[in-house]
């Protein structure tokens, strides 16, 4: 183990993890309407019209590679705003790509429900081992499933797919998920790209979910708050939720600096910023 990888577990070991400011109430959200909340990192709990989707679940105290007896990898800074045995029931479990801190093994084990169907990126099916799911559906990037009144369609983003050093044919995807009166994107994790404009029809997206944490020095990878921004703009998203940030040390930036410059990038339209906090809900009723 590198000596600095070292050195941040042993501080990680002696450190606590905060609870989230804001605990969300899902059973209250009714079938017509679109709701959200922020539980963490990427796990964003969606109810489109009646269909619940939950999106890059992670509960697990660390993320990272499982020694049997303990996980190598970052600790958490903030619980999640619900445990995975406090959720409703699942329809529909969105897989951005294989990385751990998007992909937890133990997270989706204690989610697995002949009831809920996974869409994932392609070839990552076969870490779900085990037919525990009402199905499994890889997308590669233009590809679209129905489910229910959800069509889900995967779409390309500046990212990487590999799990480990040697998979690198893993897929990675963004998602446009669409039901008869509401659009959401689900940017996944993505650096800078012009995929976004492309997105864009007459309609636009009610809510942008988007990644703004582990640009620095990531920026590669990892967009900026800023990028998310011009991003979502280009694919026409009238509230923007950001994500991948408050709940893992993936990068060198202060903790709370993606949203203080999601904030400032949002500083002339910041009706448009959904929620800030982990445990926070949106709500839009068209």
């Amino acid at each position: 183990m590198a000596p600095h990888m070292w050195d941040r577990y042993q501080r990680d070991l002696q450190r606590v993890i905060v609870p989230a400011s804001h605990r969300p109430d899902p059973r209250g959200w009714d079938d017509v309407g679109l709701h959200a909340a922020w539980l963490g990192h990427s796990t964003v709990l969606l109810k489109i019209e009646g269909t619940t989707v939950l999106t890059d679940p992670v509960f697990s105290e660390r993320v990272g590679v499982s020694l049997g007896v303990a996980t190598l990898g970052p600790k958490r800074l903030v619980t999640p705003a619900l445990r995975a045995e406090e959720l409703p029931p699942v329809d529909v479990v969105l897989l951005s790509h294989a990385h751990m801190d998007h992909f937890d093994l133990p997270s989706l084990r204690s989610l697995e429900s002949r009831m809920a169907r996974v869409v994932t990126a392609s070839r990552t099916g076969d870490l779900l081992r085990g037919p525990k799911w009402a199905g499994v559906t890889e997308l590669v990037w233009g590809q679209s499933v129905r489910l229910g009144a959800l069509n889900i369609r995967a779409f390309e983003v500046r990212h990487w797919g590999a799990r480990v050093q040697t998979d690198t044919w893993r897929g990675f995807n963004g998602y446009v998920i669409e039901s008869p009166h509401y659009r959401v994107l689900f940017g996944g994790d993505t650096a800078m790209t012009d995929t976004f404009g492309q997105l864009r029809t007459t309609r636009g997206f009610d809510l942008g979910i988007m990644p703004i944490g582990a640009y620095n020095p990531w920026i590669q990878a990892h967009c900026s708050p800023e990028q998310a921004v011009q991003m979502a703009n280009a694919a026409g998203a009238e509230f923007i939720l950001g994500v991948h940030h408050q709940t893992f040390e993936l990068g060198n930036e202060p903790r709370l600096q993606p949203m203080e410059r999601l904030r400032s990038a949002l500083v002339r339209t910041d009706h448009r910023l959904a929620l800030s906090e982990i445990g926070q809900e949106f709500h839009l009723a068209r």
